[in-house]
């Protein structure tokens, strides 16, 4: 044996072994380079992207397709792009009920409380709100009104614990007091404290009206909207209970804050209120966040989501990423063209 392999041979004999905690540190330091290594692979693919595939967009945010509300879209913050772009939670989730006890007697409530049907009566206005509400963070909730089954006074919004729910005639019941604020979706007016305060979105009434009304407002003439924008089905509310603010998000545009300045630190419910028996309102929570920063990984995947643009989601097996990338990307695909 010459005499170079017996010193190699030696020096392996006379190596230390690692002691246990060691190589636990070792390990937990080698998935923390792992975690950091696949978070900057997610950033890489995001620039290398219009490489991949040149005519992908990688500045606009809006939606692809075509919308009478894009024009009125208003841009979003990271965070709320990252909770648009996250799975939502499951439809069983408790912040997806309306309340068996805050409700007018003429709204009766399907078994598993996601439905709620106004029953045919006159001279009545009545309200539903959530049975869970909130107090902090950024929460997303779906609302499905066909406008078929809406007519006058169909109101969106939300409301504190003690807003009523039912009252003679036909009114505006969320946001007809202090207590609530509301999105009137047939004539686009937004409702606080009993007064119309302006049309919504604020850009999407090129020609207003000043109508006399005898409603109480801030002043005996109210802004109407000549040609009042037809609402679809599906509406997103957008309530941030950190910075005060509740915004909704239409056809994939977000349209902008409706209101601002809301008490912090009160539980803040979803809320609806119609005059119009036969009326089917759907509620279902979709997703919140706290006020903490979105994590590296999800800006990374709503940065490929986004490059990709809404028209290739369906190639996303075609990505140069293994199949457990691929995977995490297709899961956090919900929302993502908002």
């Amino acid at each position: 044996m010459d005499t170079d392999s017996s010193q190699s041979g030696q020096s392996r004999a006379l190596k230390p072994q690692n002691p246990p905690e060691e190589s636990a540190f070792t390990a937990g330091h080698s998935n923390r380079l792992f975690l950091q290594h696949l978070s900057l692979l997610f950033a890489s693919m995001g620039l290398l992207m219009s490489v991949w595939h040149p005519s992908a967009p990688t500045t606009s945010s809006h939606p692809t397709f075509s919308s009478d509300f894009h024009r009125m879209a208003f841009p979003i913050s990271s965070r709320l792009a990252v909770t648009l772009n996250s799975p939502p939670v499951s439809p069983a989730d408790s912040r997806s009920r309306w309340s068996s006890d805050q409700h007018s007697h003429h709204f009766l409530l399907s078994p598993c409380k996601r439905e709620a049907t106004r029953s045919p009566a006159e001279l009545s206005s009545d309200g539903v709100r959530a049975e869970m509400g909130v107090t902090s963070g950024l929460h997303v909730w779906e609302v499905v009104w066909n406008p078929s089954h809406r007519g006058s006074h169909a109101v969106l919004g939300i409301s504190m614990h003690d807003c009523p729910l039912q009252a003679s005639g036909y009114n505006v019941l969320v946001g007809g007091d202090s207590q609530s604020w509301g999105w009137e979706l047939k004539t686009n007016q937004l409702w606080h404290d009993g007064q119309t305060l302006q049309l919504y979105p604020r850009n999407g009434h090129p020609e207003v009206i000043e109508k006399f009304t005898p409603q109480r407002s801030t002043s005996p003439y109210t802004k109407v909207a000549q040609s009042p924008l037809l609402i679809p089905e599906h509406i997103l509310m957008v309530l941030d209970a950190d910075a005060g603010t509740l915004g909704f998000v239409v056809d994939g545009c977000f349209l902008g804050v409706a209101f601002r300045h809301l008490p912090h630190g009160v539980e803040l419910f979803p809320a609806v209120s119609s005059v119009r028996g036969g009326a089917r309102i759907k509620l279902r929570y979709l997703n919140g966040t706290t006020r903490d920063p979105p994590a590296l990984l999800a800006l990374c995947g709503l940065s490929i989501h986004q490059c990709l643009g809404q028209p290739r989601h369906n190639q996303m097996d075609k990505l140069p990423l293994p199949p457990v990338l691929q995977q995490y990307l297709r899961r956090s695909h919900y929302y993502t063209h908002y």
